[in-house]
Order: structure tokens, then C-alpha cells, then sequence
């Protein structure tokens, strides 16, 4: 018998909504494929920033911040930032938006279906779009973070007349909160995904590859104790077989349709 796919797209939606309707204590995870539709290039892949100009080196982190000084040195001299690849995302940083697919998952929470939301990206989208109970696994390119007891602040709020910048509360060194090559996730935001991922009896995984770990380890874990796991992406991931659902399509399209479907259940 030959598969309607516009069929089985609406099965699988309704599917969803039921699976997180349901759910006690549903999450999320997101990936580049949320912000590849608000315009950012992915890193990875066919079309990835990394794939075109090269990975980063592995010891970016002990190579720059060894040294805090030295390393905030080369971050006002342009050293850091002045290749062309480094050009390219920085631009599609200042001029993207949060897409509906952002919006929706900020919905979801406010609505109490979502209960956190875990993300890749470090592009601030998800916060812009309202999004609030969030830990940002790789960081967020717009804050800075304490080295020492990673409390994190908005670029206006420390000085950088004297280098390195210093916290406030601790008087620790404080860096870029984005997640460099060779650097550890901060630990509090590690703590906070193993905390949430514990709880999660659904997980709702979107734009995401399954590749990097630790992230790609959280829809594992629930699984693994009995959970359900809900994708949304373009096309198969590595975790598309552990799956109870995969709905193929744009992130904003098929989470814009979760939402509405939702709303006429209540």
C-alpha cells in the first residue's frame, strides 16, 4: 500500500502533540538546523562554515585563555576574529532574527508543555523569541562569563579598559561566554542538562544532527529509561532510529503546526 506523505506528515503531528501533551516533564534540544532558517550557515555539513574554511585548531581554548590577558589582547587586535570564515558568521549574527520555530518552542514553554529547553546554538535567537527556562550548552556569542565561578554578564556591563576583565562577584578572569575549541562546557550548564535530561519523560529534538556530544547524549539517556523522543529535521539524523516519531520538514513550519494543534485540544 503506497504512503501518503502529506498523510503521514499529519499522522506524525498529531502524534507529537499527543506524546507532548501527555508528558510529565517534556524538554527540548535544538540544534544548527533551528538557526540555518534564520539565516546562519551551519558549521558542519554540506553546506557548514567549517566544511568551506576548515575547523577551527583543537586547542583554540588553551592557546587563548591560558593567558587572560593575552587572550583578550588578541581578541581586540582583530586576531581572533579577522578571517573570512569568522567575517561571514559574524555578519549573519547581526542580522538574523528568531524564525517562527523559535517562537513556537518559546510558546511551548509559556503554555507549560515545554519545561526547559536545551540548545547548541550561541546565537541568542532563542532568547530574543521569549524563551526562558534555557541552558546553553556551547554558550551565547552576546554575554561574557566568569572563568571562576561562571556568573555571566552582558558585554556593556563589564569594562575592558583593563585586561583581563574581572567579575564582579569574584574577581575572577572573565572571557567570551561562547564555547571554544578545547574548552571545557562550563559546569553549571552541564549540571543543569544532566539535572533537566533526568527528569524528562519526552524529548522533543529539532534541528540537531545527534553527532556532538554531551548534547547528543541527553535524547540517549532518555530513551534509554524508557522516555520517547520526538525529531523534527530536514532529512535522517543518527538519532532518527531511536525515534518514536521523525517529521521531516523545516523546523518553523512543523513547530508552528505543533503549536496550533495543541492550542485546539485546550
Amino acid at each position: 500500500m503506497k504512503i501518503n506523505p502529506a498523510q503521514k506528515m499529519q499522522d506524525d503531528i498529531d502524534r507529537a502533540v499527543e506524546l507532548l501533551s501527555q508528558a510529565k516533564y517534556a524538554i527540548a534540544l535544538t540544534g544548527a538546523g533551528v538557526s540555518v532558517e534564520s539565516g546562519i550557515r551551519p558549521y558542519r555539513g554540506p553546506d557548514g562554515l567549517w566544511t568551506e574554511y576548515g575547523e577551527p585548531p583543537m586547542d583554540r581554548y588553551d592557546s587563548t585563555f591560558r593567558d587572560p590577558k593575552k587572550g583578550w589582547e588578541k581578541i581586540m587586535s582583530g586576531e581572533i576574529f579577522s578571517s573570512e570564515m569568522m567575517s561571514k558568521a559574524a555578519e549573519a549574527f547581526r542580522n538574523a532574527q528568531p524564525n517562527p520555530g523559535h517562537y513556537a518552542l518559546a510558546e511551548l514553554e509559556e503554555m507549560g508543555i515545554l519545561k526547559c529547553l536545551i540548545t547548541q546554538n550561541v546565537d541568542n535567537l532563542h532568547r530574543i523569541a521569549g524563551s526562558k527556562n534555557m541552558a546553553e550548552i556551547h554558550g551565547n556569542l552576546y554575554l561574557m562569563r566568569c572563568m571562576q565561578c561562571n556568573n555571566r554578564y552582558g558585554f556593556m556591563e563589564i569594562s575592558l579598559e583593563v585586561l583581563p576583565p574581572t567579575c564582579p562577584k569574584c574577581g575572577g578572569a572573565v572571557k567570551p561566554d561562547g564555547v571554544m575549541f578545547g574548552e571545557p562546557i562550563p559546569s553549571d550548564v552541564l549540571a543543569k542538562c544532566h539535572k533537566e535530561t533526568s527528569k524528562c519523560d519526552c524529548m522533543l529534538t529539532v534541528g540537531t544532527t545527534g553527532l556532538v556530544y554531551p548534547s547528543a547524549g541527553f535524547p540517549r539517556m532518555v530513551k534509554s529509561r524508557g522516555g520517547t523522543l520526538i525529531e523534527v529535521d530536514l532529512r535522517e539524523t543518527d538519532l532518527t532510529p531511536s525515534c518514536n516519531i521523525s517529521i521531516r520538514g523545516k523546523s518553523g513550519e512543523i513547530m508552528s503546526l505543533i503549536v496550533s494543534r495543541i492550542k485546539l485540544k485546550t
